[in-house]
């Protein structure tokens, strides 16, 4: 049987070690971003590189797409470029993307329409689980075409989720991503205070990961500089996962409470909180870097 073919669009941050590990796995890979120059170094592992979307899914039997905002995926699959028209109707459209569900559902809709089998699979783990291939997808979807997605997304991460119907997969990242910021904010507001009442950051972190408020942030992602060598807090914060981007998801999540008339307050503080700290200086940063929030001036 011949390899496999993907076309990845969409090559940042994220996209890039993505494509990379399913070059390492052996599949064909067809890459597409505007900005050429990422495409490069997946050329050098052996994909290929593709001068528009439409040509990048030419027989292409998964199409995986990583693109910024749910007004570009529609944008890409619907409106303008119009990419539904020329996929396959054999291949299976997989769109990690992080978006409101209301975007997903639209795609599905268009590709229902087209006989075309679509997921949401939004990620979470950031950029080292991309890179690791240790990535968690929260997909919506039918059963089958998540199943089926499991042959690309099983080598690019350990876990991957069903969440329901189209759209289900970004409802369940926009509520992680919510919780994440609300126990990165309170981590990164606990060990400020016990750094200004005298304490060694990485005492307390030890103390707190033994006792009740041990949580993800503090075990794997600490805040606080020095506290862990691996984390973007001790290499300058750089991201990582950029303060603008979790004020991006975290809007999301306030629009899908609006809609759902749900209750956010701790989700509405953590928005808050990121927004008065996120400025020109900051926004780009990862952002774990809200622990400068809380230091005293």
């Amino acid at each position: 049987m011949s390899k496999q073919t993907v076309a990845f669009i969409g090559l940042g941050n994220m996209g890039g070690p993505m494509a990379s590990n399913l070059i390492k796995a052996g599949f064909n890979v067809v890459c597409f971003d505007l900005q050429t120059s990422l495409t490069q170094p997946l050329v050098d592992e052996g994909a290929t590189a593709a001068a528009t979307a439409v040509e990048a899914v030419a027989g292409a039997h998964f199409v995986i797409s990583m693109l910024p905002s749910g007004a570009i995926v529609e944008s890409l699959y619907i409106h303008d470029t119009k990419l539904l028209d020329h996929i396959d109707k054999d291949c299976l459209v997989i769109d990690c993307s992080t978006v409101a569900p209301e975007n997903s559902r639209a795609l599905a809709v268009a590709a229902t329409a087209k006989n075309i089998r679509v997921i949401d699979a939004p990620v979470s783990g950031g950029v080292a689980a991309a890179a690791a291939g240790t990535l968690a997808f929260m997909c919506g979807g039918t059963e089958d075409a998540v199943a089926d997605a499991e042959t690309v997304l099983g080598v690019m991460g350990a876990n991957v989720f069903r969440a329901g119907d189209a759209g289900a997969g970004q409802v369940a990242k926009v509520c992680n991503n919510m919780l994440l910021a609300i126990h990165m904010t309170g981590t990164a507001e606990a060990l400020q205070l016990g750094a200004d009442n005298g304490l060694d950051p990485a005492v307390l972190s030890n103390i707190m990961l033994k006792s009740s408020g041990a949580n993800w942030s503090l075990e794997k992602y600490n805040p606080y500089p020095g506290v862990m060598e691996t984390t973007p807090a001790s290499n300058d914060y750089k991201p990582g996962f950029m303060v603008k981007l979790m004020q991006k998801d975290l809007g999301l999540a306030m629009a899908a409470a609006d809609a759902s008339n749900s209750k956010t307050p701790m989700g509405e503080m953590a928005n808050k909180l990121y927004g008065e700290y996120s400025n020109n200086d900051t926004c780009n940063l990862d952002f774990s870097s809200i622990l400068k929030y809380y230091q005293q001036s």
